[in-house]
């Protein structure tokens, strides 16, 4: 009994498993997860280490190189990429893509220990490191809180309320705070009147220094009990900070408000603020759980909000900046209606195809394959999101070829007058083991991307899960549900009804295909002459298809970057920034704007890299009504910033799809002189704004900024008693404020500033009078007595390195058109720069991303081709049959070059994984067909009559698989993630049918020397 027949008279449990499998799949459609995009492992942590009053080339010597030796010792790093600056060290960790987000925390452990290891190398003054292994972490819910009439202070209060509370939500990981501006205390120490008292500003810094500290005081035993001591005298308020006793100045008592004004405020400048449509805010990133549904996490956090917002003043608002829940709300729906659409047309297909009888059968096994696909896919831990989504749709026309075989070989023998039952075993029985092998050869072209580990595989893993699972399902409803239905529906022939290999509904198309093949089978050579020569045409026309690596998304936001030199004061990037939002709120079509300063916003969306902290970084996220109008809006506003902010470097980005990211165009240089490096980026900087088509140039060294050098003279230092340390204290302490102390208020900890007041430190030319304490004198004297004066010096504001050795890295983007023609155009000139010996050069970006996908693609094909090559001599026990097979599979190359230059598309990462899933497909109609061929072969036909009603008999199931998997992509067509991948296959696919039932008959019959018969019928 074999699986048709078992189905057929055990049709109750067919029957019980087939309802069982719908109600299944809805179920698990109900409750899948649903995404925007796939999740990905971004396989990096940030380690931060602060040296105060270090300069960028002392940081990166004692404190970023020696973080980085201990970082290699790793058995599993990558690559280790670091930024040195003034006062602070970030050593970039990327680990090897082997390692997943299941591995990485153990390896993120590892590094600790490394990181703590190298703590004792550090020079004094340096801070520990902190490790951030979070840097990958995305809040997909994205608010700004603001306040009209409310203090900063109140914004804050009630955005920490609002954090415990969403924190409650359903799925919700993390909540986390941005924007916050730090509070401080100042005392405002005037100069004067120390030195008129004759205090020394030690004395008070010693003073409010250990004041506010918790410290044990010890335990006392008392009888039976064992108390613990807690003496009083913390600071209660900052009232009590000025009631402090400084000295009994001769019987006076002299108290800190005497000397001091003591006032509770902001960081001045501030740091990493947030605005949005102006006002101050105060961000509020929400994260979901691994594998959650962003869906329902929104859902519960609106909810959330909408319960606050009845008890919340009025005035307090909290605004979407980034709202995942709704993007995926907005992506599932739309690729639903794809997918909805994509069946629709199908099924239409079949019907007129193949009649309404059995058209309807397969429409009835492709959504029991699609409901089963789904439950699946929630046991693999699989979500809807963009690639999974689209992975069905590209399935659809693969997932009834299975079906469209057994019916049309069923709907043959039925109508020549065989019993069901039998024909239902007989059909089963030649085409089981084929379709197996044919649907697995079609999986395993999908193969290499799941083996992929990089990113760029991991983001695209669903692809071949998806596939995995429908294919294979529709191989199994193919060989038992359909078999029942066509039992069960199909009709015998009815009286005088032909009943030839189906020309019953396509007559006049079989006699033509038959005297076409028969006119190529007798021209053979010809025909294998003409499809070479197409192949290299083909070749020479794929030298102009355009390159890519994802395309950009159609979100409807985009940003606005900019970058003034890092010296530069944060309150005047804030007025530039105030500028730029003006402006851009006067285009049609802009919604919110919300502006970061100093630094980008949270991870809002996993392709978005935030800049790191930088005072003179400024970035804009502009919502617009219609995603279709940002690219004029962005040329506006590049007019404007060109025009009006042409001293920096400003410019706007659109978000982009997949797991790449921009910058697209980068060219590195690495050598051991920064200045050598500076020349090397002059000289591509030149080259690339000589092209024309390029814009936003930059290095990420960025441009060399003034640095005061006080002179100290020695010999008056010592003979004054003052070291270099107190030099540095007191200029410190009278300009941007010396932290000495901390004051202790609940939960928070707010650092004790002394500083001069602003008079005092308003100008640099007074500087030379700032009044530094001389133990010698015992008194306050002038700190140019203990200088030489002061010189103004140039430095490099960033330091950049990459596995230890100095890096500099160009950065740009194309004004228009493709990165890769961008690059194609300037590669020479680039290349051909002079460099010195010990130097090299190499490029980065959208080319570097690509072509590591690709070879992580590449490296993982030779197992799936070889198992394909396998199968199919396991199929056919030959050599010559399998050679025909994969004679084919260069051929492909013609419809997909065609394809695109046609739809004018690119061929990026997605257009090679249409290529390598339409290889799957052709190689699947080709075991079709020769086994039937091998069929007819063993029925006692010769080869050339074999070789012909072979093809005859295959046309259709290979011509309608064809076309539904053509038509059924119509849907992607629209989708900017999908388009090249669609066009590659719809365009290959076509030509493939050619392929299958001209070339593999013409190849068969010259590798068997078949001799043609003119008279054959």
């Amino acid at each position: 009994m074999n699986v048709a027949e078992f189905s057929i008279k055990r049709s109750v449990i067919t029957v019980v498993l087939t309802i069982a499998v719908t109600v299944g799949g809805i179920l698990a459609y109900r409750d899948m997860a649903r995404l925007e995009d796939p999740e990905f492992t971004i396989k990096e942590a940030l380690v931060i280490t602060e040296y105060p009053g270090a300069t960028p080339k002392e940081v990166e010597e004692e404190v970023t190189d020696r973080i980085e030796q201990a970082i290699q010792e790793l058995s599993q790093l990558k690559k280790v990429y670091s930024q040195s600056e003034r006062g602070r060290s970030t050593v970039t960790v990327e680990i090897q893509d082997k390692y997943d987000k299941s591995t990485l925390p153990q390896v993120w452990d590892e590094m600790r220990r490394k990181v703590q290891q190298a703590q004792d190398n550090l020079p004094p003054g340096v801070n520990p490191s902190v490790v951030i292994d979070d840097y990958g972490d995305v809040y997909g819910i994205y608010l700004a809180v603001t306040g009209d009439g409310f203090s900063y202070e109140e914004i804050r209060t009630h955005a920490e309320y609002l954090q415990k509370e969403l924190l409650r939500c359903t799925d919700v990981a993390k909540v986390k705070l941005s924007g916050l501006q730090p509070e401080v205390v100042y005392v405002e120490l005037p100069q004067r009147k120390l030195k008129q008292l004759g205090i020394a500003p030690k004395t008070i810094y010693d003073l409010l220094s250990g004041k506010n500290l918790v410290t044990s005081s010890g335990r006392v035993e008392n009888a039976t009990e064992y108390l613990y001591l807690q003496p009083t005298g913390e600071l209660q308020s900052v009232a009590e900070i000025g009631a402090l006793l400084i000295s009994e100045g001769a019987g006076n008592p002299i108290y800190l408000r005497d000397v001091a004004n003591i006032r509770r405020g902001y960081v001045d400048p501030p740091v990493s603020a947030l605005r949005y449509n102006g006002r101050p805010a105060i961000g509020i990133g929400v994260s979901t759980v691994s594998g959650g549904n962003v869906v329902r996490t929104g859902q519960s956090v609106d909810k959330r909000l909408e319960r606050i917002a009845a008890d919340t003043p009025v005035g307090l608002e909290v605004h979407r900046i980034s709202y995942q829940a709704d993007s995926v709300t907005q992506a599932v729906n739309s690729f639903v209606v794809n997918l909805v659409e994509a069946i629709a047309i199908v099924i239409i297909v079949l019907l007129v195809a193949m009649g309404l009888r059995s058209g309807l059968i397969i429409g009835l096994v492709l959504a029991l394959t699609i409901a089963g696909t789904m439950i699946f896919m929630q046991m693999m831990g699989v979500a809807f999101e963009r690639i999974s989504l689209g992975a069905l749709i590209i399935a659809l026309g693969m997932l009834v070829d299975n079906a469209i075989v057994v019916t049309d070989g069923m709907l043959v023998r039925i109508r020549k007058g065989e019993d069901r039952l039998e024909s239902a075993k007989a059909v089963v029985g030649q085409t089981m083991w084929p379709l197996l092998g044919a649907t697995f050869v079609a999986v395993l072209a999908f193969a290499a991307i799941g083996a992929s580990q990089d990113k760029t595989g991991e983001y695209c893993r669903s692809l071949f899960q998806v596939m995995l699972v429908s294919l294979l399902f529709s191989w199994v409803t193919a060989i038992t549900v359909t078999p029942l239905l066509c039992y069960w529906f199909l009709k015998g022939p009815r009286p005088g009804e032909q009943t030839q290999s189906g020309e019953p509904q396509l007559g006049a198309f079989f006699r033509g295909y038959r005297a076409f093949l028969k006119l190529c089978l007798r021209f053979r050579v010809v025909t294998i002459m003409v499809m070479l020569g197409l192949v290299v045409l083909a070749g020479v026309g794929f030298g102009f298809v355009d390159r890519s690596f994802f395309p950009p998304s159609t979100r409807p936001q985009f940003m606005v970057n900019y970058f003034w030199p890092q010296g530069v004061n944060p309150k005047d990037t804030v007025k530039r920034l105030e500028q730029i939002e003006g402006f851009v709120k006067t285009l049609d079509g802009v919604g919110n704007i919300a502006t970061t300063v100093q630094q980008g916003s949270q991870r809002f969306i996993l392709t978005y890299g935030p800049e790191k902290l930088h005072p003179g970084y400024g970035q804009l996220l502009v919502d617009v009504d219609d995603a279709n109008t940002i690219p004029a809006l962005m040329a506006k506003v590049q007019t404007y910033l060109d025009t009006q902010h042409a001293d920096a470097l400003a410019y706007p980005e659109m978000f982009v799809l997949g797991s790449g990211a921009p910058p697209t165009i980068e060219v590195r240089f690495r050598g051991a002189d920064g200045n050598v490096l500076g020349d090397l980026s002059y000289q591509a900087q030149a080259i690339m704004h000589d092209d024309g088509g390029i814009r936003s140039i930059r290095d990420d060294w960025m441009e060399r900024t003034k640095v005061v050098r006080p002179l100290i003279n020695e010999d008056r230092a010592q003979r004054n008693g003052i070291t270099r340390a107190a030099v540095a204290g007191a200029l410190e302490a009278n300009t941007s404020g010396r932290a000495i102390g901390v004051y202790r208020e609940g939960n928070r900890l707010l650092p004790i500033l002394a500083r001069a007041p602003e008079d005092e430190r308003s100008s640099i030319e007074d500087l030379g009078n700032v009044q530094i304490w001389s133990p010698r004198a015992a008194q306050m004297v002038p700190i140019r007595q203990v200088l030489d004066g002061f010189e103004t010096v140039w430095e490099d504001p960033l330091r950049h390195r990459r596995h230890r050795v100095p890096q500099i890295t160009v950065k740009a983007d194309p004004s228009t058109g493709q990165a890769s023609a961008a690059v194609a155009r300037i590669r020479q000139q680039i290349e051909a720069i002079a460099l010195p010996p010990g130097y090299v050069m190499e490029w980065g970006g959208e080319m570097e991303d690509s072509s590591g996908a690709q070879a992580a693609v590449a490296s993982n094909l030779p197992v799936p081709l070889a198992l394909m090559v396998l199968i199919t001599v396991f199929l056919f026990n030959s050599i010559r049959r399998p050679l025909i097979i994969w004679l084919t599979v260069p051929m492909a190359i013609i419809g997909v070059t065609l394809g695109l230059l046609v739809f004018r598309q690119p061929f990026g990462f997605m257009a090679m994984l249409g290529a390598l899933s339409l290889s799957g497909m052709l190689i699947k109609n080709a075991i079709v067909l020769i086994d039937e061929i091998v069929a007819q072969s063993d029925a006692g036909k010769n080869t050339f009559r074999a070789i012909v009603d072979a093809a005859l008999a295959r046309a259709r199931p290979v011509i309608l698989t064809a076309a539904t998997t053509v038509l059924g992509m119509l849907p992607l067509l629209q989708d900017n993630f999908f388009i090249a991948m669609a066009v590659a296959i719809m365009v290959g696919l076509a030509f493939a049918t050619v392929l299958t039932l001209i070339v593999v008959p013409v190849l068969y019959m010259l590798l068997y020397r078949a001799k043609y018969e003119r008279n054959a019928q």
